[in-house]
């Protein structure tokens, strides 16, 4: 009998042990990650991140390449380039060498030479036009996105101040399929907290019209309001960037957001002389199809801009 009660604890202590080291490395990836996306411009230090973090550099880039299949430099160097190809196509009224200083590059030579290499184009060939062939062919990795017949050209959006944006998240790897898994677990997470008012958020941290979706990091939010103590400490927290943005609302089905985010992008910024900047834009949901028997959503689409 001692035995097996022994035996009874020792299972469950090391289960319970697992699972506290697991959530811990997890959020130690996604706050490396978070870190990148938001000091992107700047030149990362990752002496200094660890020494926040708490941990050695050794074992930071251990469990970023576990977590994400790639290290941390191979992050920071795509990250920066997603976020310049998208200031290239967006803001016409700013210099080579104004993104470039933007998104963290040294040079613009070591900048031309890398963006060349990644999307077989020069950065000026890019911002004249090349980019409409290489986002094209993005759009049809999603069958949904390829399908759709929607129209945005008479939405008008409104113009707002966002506050900060304090949300728990998951963090999924790729436009796809498994979105809806994550909102499925969300909504699970919701339920088991007795949550009751509450906002769901996709956070796009990269631009998925430019962006290989199985490259994207996708962000499922779950916005807790009425100041409700949640307990769980299962998922972690981040907050989404205050700031002037465009107010897009759109309701349609699942294929719809992908030409939508790409309308905003390659049409209606550049056709109002708005300029983006390097914040992700975002989606709140007052319905979300993944989470719906008819695909159907209805939602107000945040770009961040500035004139």
């Amino acid at each position: 009998m001692f035995y097996s009660a022994y035996f009874i604890f020792y299972f469950c202590y090391n289960h319970f042990m697992k699972k506290e080291t697991l959530q811990k490395r997890t959020k130690i990836a996604n706050d490396i990650m978070y870190y990148i996306y938001t000091h992107i411009e700047t030149n990362i230090d990752i002496e200094e991140l660890s020494i926040d973090l708490g941990i050695s550099k050794f074992h930071m880039h251990r469990i970023f390449k576990e977590a994400f299949g790639k290290n941390i430099y191979e992050s920071i160097k795509s990250i920066r380039l997603q976020k310049a190809s998208n200031l290239l196509l967006t803001n016409k009224y700013s210099t080579i060498s104004n993104i470039v200083n933007q998104c963290g590059y040294s040079s613009q030579s070591s900048f031309i030479k890398i963006f060349k290499d990644r999307f077989e184009m020069t950065p000026k060939e890019w911002k004249n036009g090349g980019y409409k062939e290489y986002s094209q062919k993005i759009l049809q990795q999603s069958q949904r996105a390829s399908q759709s017949k929607a129209d945005f050209k008479d939405i008008v959006p409104t113009i707002v101040k966002m506050p900060a944006i304090e949300s728990y998240y998951i963090r999924n790897k790729g436009y796809n399929i498994n979105i809806k898994e994550t909102w499925q677990k969300l909504q699970t997470w919701i339920l088991t907290n007795d949550i009751i008012s509450y906002k769901r958020i996709a956070l796009f941290h990269d631009n998925p019209t430019i962006t290989p979706l199985n490259e994207c990091q996708y962000i499922g939010c779950v916005m807790v309001e009425d100041n409700q103590e949640v307990k769980s400490d299962r998922l972690p927290k981040f907050k989404i960037a205050e700031g002037v943005y465009a107010k897009f609302d759109l309701k349609g089905k699942t294929g719809d957001v992908l030409p939508f985010i790409h309308w905003v992008y390659h049409e209606w910024l550049p056709k109002n002389e708005y300029e983006t900047t390097t914040k992700p834009s975002y989606a709140i949901y007052n319905k979300i199809d993944f989470l719906d028997e008819s695909n159907e959503f209805d939602l107000s689409f945040y770009v961040s801009i500035n004139f």
